[in-house]
C-alpha cells in the first residue's frame, strides 16, 4: 500500500502550506512594525522604532535612513538642533547619500543585491566607516513624484536580498513609512505652532510655563541653582506710535534674536507678552548677571532702521533673580512662582530708575549690588 504523505505531491502541498504560514507570520510582524510607525507622537518614537524595533524584528543587521532635508515637511525635523539633539548615526542627510540613492534606485524602482558591488562613494555614503553588510535593499521614500528620502534595510546574508527576488512587501512597507513621517513631521508642526511665538519664532508663555516647571525639578534633583531675567524693552509705545507697528514687530523680532544669541543652549527664552520677554537660565545670581549685561549691551548696539534709513534706538529694562530649589515639587513650584514675581518686580524697579539698566532685589546683608 502507498504511503500518500510521501508522494511528491504531498511534499509540495506541505512546502506550499509551510511558504503561506511563514508568510503570514511576515505580514503580522510587518503590520505590528506599521503600527507603530503610524502611532509614532514624534520623530524620535518614529526613529526608535526604525533602527531598535524593526532590525529585532526581522533579524537585520542594521537599517538606514536618509532623508532629503530641503524636502518641505521635514525643515522642522531636520534642522540642525533637532539632529543633534536625536543623536542617531544612521540618520543621514548628506547630498552625497541622496545623489548615490537616486543613481541605484532607477526610476523609483528599489536596488537590491549585494553591498560590495557598490562603488566606494555609495557605501560611504550609507555606512562611512562601520563594516559594509553583505546585502541589502533600498526603498525609495516617495509620495506621488516626490522622494523625501531612502530606507536602506541591511543583512549580513549576502543572499537575503537578491537580485530578482519580489519586493511587493517591501515597498508597501516603504510607503506606510513615507505615510508615517509624513503624518509626525505634521504633529511637530503642529506641536511647534502651538508652543512657539509667530512673530518671534521663541518659545511662547506656554511653553515657558512647562520649561520652568521641569528645570525647578532638575534644580530640586541635584541641587543646582536655576535664574530667570524678565526683559521689557524700553519706550516701546513711543516706537509704535512713532513709527508704525510694522518697525515695532521688527524691533521685537530683533530684540528677540538679540536675546536668543545671548544665552547658552540649554537655557529658555521666550516671548511673555507684548514686548515682554523671559529667560530661564541654568545657574546663580551672579552667572544670571552676566547674561543680563551681554543682554543688554548688545541689545543697546543693535542697529534697528526706520524706512528712510535712520537708526531706532532701542534699549532693555532687566529684572533678575535666582534660586537654589529644595523641598517636594509643590515647594519647588512655590519657590519658582516667588522667583518669578521677583524678577518681574526687579525689571519695573529698573524702568523706574532711568531704563537701560539691570536689577536684582537685594536682600537685607547682601553684597551682591545690581548694576
Amino acid at each position: 500500500m502507498t504511503n500518500l504523505a510521501q508522494t511528491p505531491l504531498s511534499d509540495r502541498l506541505r512546502a506550499l502550506v509551510d511558504t503561506v504560514q511563514h508568510n503570514e507570520r511576515t505580514l503580522r510582524r510587518f503590520q505590528n512594525v506599521e503600527l507603530r510607525l503610524i502611532g509614532a507622537r514624534d520623530f524620535a518614537s518614529f526613529l526608535d522604532t526604525l533602527f531598535s524595533h524593526l532590525p529585532q524584528a526581522f533579524s537585520l543587521a542594521s537599517v538606514v535612513l536618509w532623508l532629503d532635508d530641503r524636502a518641505p515637511m521635514l525643515l522642522e525635523l531636520l534642522e540642525p538642533g533637532a539632529l543633534d539633539a536625536i543623536d542617531q548615526p544612521n540618520l543621514r542627510t548628506s547630498r552625497e547619500g541622496g545623489l548615490a540613492a537616486q543613481g541605484l534606485c532607477d526610476e523609483g524602482r528599489p536596488w537590491l543585491g549585494k553591498l560590495g558591488k557598490l562603488n566606494e562613494t555609495a557605501r560611504r555614503a550609507f555606512f562611512g566607516d562601520a563594516d559594509t553588510p553583505g546585502s541589502a535593499i533600498l526603498l525609495p521614500l516617495a509620495a506621488g513624484d516626490t522622494v523625501s528620502g531612502y530606507l536602506c534595510l541591511c543583512s549580513d546574508d549576502p543572499g537575503r536580498f537578491a537580485e530578482g527576488m519580489a519586493t511587493d512587501i517591501l515597498e508597501r512597507f516603504a510607503s506606510i513609512v513615507t505615510a508615517s513621517l509624513d503624518n509626525v513631521a505634521h504633529r511637530e508642526r503642529l506641536k511647534q505652532l502651538g508652543m512657539t511665538d509667530s512673530l518671534t519664532g521663541l518659545a511662547n508663555r506656554r511653553y515657558f510655563d512647562e520649561r520652568l516647571r521641569e528645570e525647578l525639578m532638575r534644580a530640586v534633583r541635584y541641587g543646582v541653582p536655576v535664574a530667570c531675567l524678565f526683559i521689557d524693552v524700553d519706550s516701546f509705545k513711543r516706537i509704535n506710535d512713532t513709527y508704525g507697528h510694522q518697525t515695532g514687530d521688527r524691533a521685537l523680532a530683533a530684540v528677540a534674536a538679540c536675546v536668543r544669541q545671548q544665552v547658552r543652549l540649554g537655557d529658555t527664552v521666550a516671548r511673555y507678552g507684548g514686548e515682554e520677554f523671559t529667560a530661564l537660565l541654568q545657574g546663580d545670581r551672579t552667572d544670571a548677571l552676566t547674561v543680563a549685561e551681554r543682554v543688554r549691551w548688545a541689545v543697546e548696539k543693535l542697529d534697528l532702521q526706520d524706512d528712510h534709513g535712520e537708526r531706532i534706538a532701542l534699549t532693555v529694562s532687566i529684572g533678575v533673580a535666582a534660586r537654589t530649589i529644595a523641598g517636594t515639587p509643590s515647594d519647588a513650584a512655590v519657590q519658582g512662582r516667588a522667583m518669578m514675581e521677583e524678577a518681574d518686580r526687579a525689571m519695573y524697579q529698573a524702568k523706574r530708575n532711568g531704563r537701560n539698566r539691570i536689577e536684582a532685589l537685594v536682600k537685607a546683608g547682601s553684597n551682591n549690588a545690581p548694576r
